[in-house]
């Protein structure tokens, strides 16, 4: 029998959720693979985070227009799922909004982080 959750996310980009990744400090891998969960169990993915207990992972994969995160959670016990989650979809979100507003001629001036994690940007268009 599987244990492998899966969630729906918002991400959309490879480039940003790669970024986000790198800022948390998860090694991860990129290509055609295959996820570990309960009893060898396994499932596909794009992106496979690696975790402390080599037989649990952690995918990404893309599902119609955004990703989806697949994990066997019951093995995975050194990563908390929400507070994962929460990491990740902000350091996403971070990238992408700095990212398109780059696009759109936007430098950052300032950035100031809260004790909650809170992120406030400070932007200004280049004339």
């Amino acid at each position: 029998m599987s244990h492998f959750t899966t969630l729906k996310t918002q991400i959309v980009d490879k480039t940003y959720l790669k970024q986000a990744l790198d800022d948390l400090g998860h090694s991860y891998q990129e290509g055609n693979l295959q996820i570990n969960g309960y009893q060898g169990n396994k499932t596909t993915a794009e992106i496979k985070v690696l975790t402390q207990n080599p037989q649990y992972d952690i995918g990404f994969r893309k599902n119609g227009e955004a990703y989806e995160v697949v994990a066997d959670w019951w093995g995975v016990k050194c990563i908390n799922q929400n507070t994962f989650m929460e990491k990740v979809n902000q350091r996403y979100a971070y990238h992408a909004a700095t990212g398109k507003l780059a696009e759109q001629g936007f430098a950052l001036v300032s950035e100031e982080v809260e004790d909650t994690g809170r992120i406030h940007l400070v932007l200004r268009r280049a004339i």
